[in-house]
Formats: structure tokens, sequence, C-alpha cells
């Protein structure tokens, strides 16, 4: 017998949200949130050790974070010298914005009474 419902059923999206939600793994964390946060606000590419001296985890741990935000296409990074210079990966900030409008949907514009 089915259980008695005190509304009608949700219409459930039928999509995969697959690489959406592989965007967003990499981003949940908040030293890794923090690095994008950083990338985002600057105007040119940010020394792999200015990362090291101001998040407190250690340079490997820096590093890993590096590299999942590489291999989830959010940064890239160029070597000069002994050092590795990272930019956000053109293209990130509509990335991220298709994502969030993909989970949380269009929003219809209402019409103002007249």
């Amino acid at each position: 017998m089915p259980t008695p419902r005190c509304m009608p059923c949700a219409r459930v999206v039928d999509r995969d949200f697959g690489p959406e939600a592989d965007l967003l793994k990499a981003l949940a964390d908040p030293h890794r949130l923090t690095i994008v946060a950083t990338l985002a606000r600057s105007a040119k590419p940010v020394c792999v050790c200015d990362f090291t001296e101001a998040l407190a985890i250690n340079q490997s741990s820096v590093s890993h974070h590096l590299a999942i935000l590489r291999e989830a296409g959010i940064v890239t990074s160029e070597r000069y010298g002994t050092w590795a210079y990272y930019t956000l990966r053109p293209g990130v900030r509509e990335r991220f914005a298709a994502t969030v409008n993909a989970a949380l949907g269009a929003r219809k514009k209402l019409r103002k009474a007249s």
C-alpha cells in the first residue's frame, strides 16, 4: 500500500550532473577555495611560494591542492626558473556560473502587475 502524501510528487531533474559535481568537488576545500579566490583577484600570475607562505599547510600539501585544481581544469601554471606561477584557466568563471545555473535552474522573470 502506498504511503499517503501531503503534497503532489516533485518532478526530479533528469540530468547527469557528473561534470558539475567534479568541478564542485575540486573547489570543496577551504585551501583550494582560498587559492582560487586569490587567483581570481590577482591581475598577474601568483607564485606557488606565495601560497606556501600564506596558507597554514606545508609545501607538499599546497602542491597537492594545486594539482587537484590543475586536473579539474581550474588553474594553469607556467614555470619560470625554479618557481611555478598559477592563473585561473580561461573560461573558468563561465564554467562555474554554468554549473551553478545547471544545478539551480533558470528562474523565470515575473511580469510586474500594471
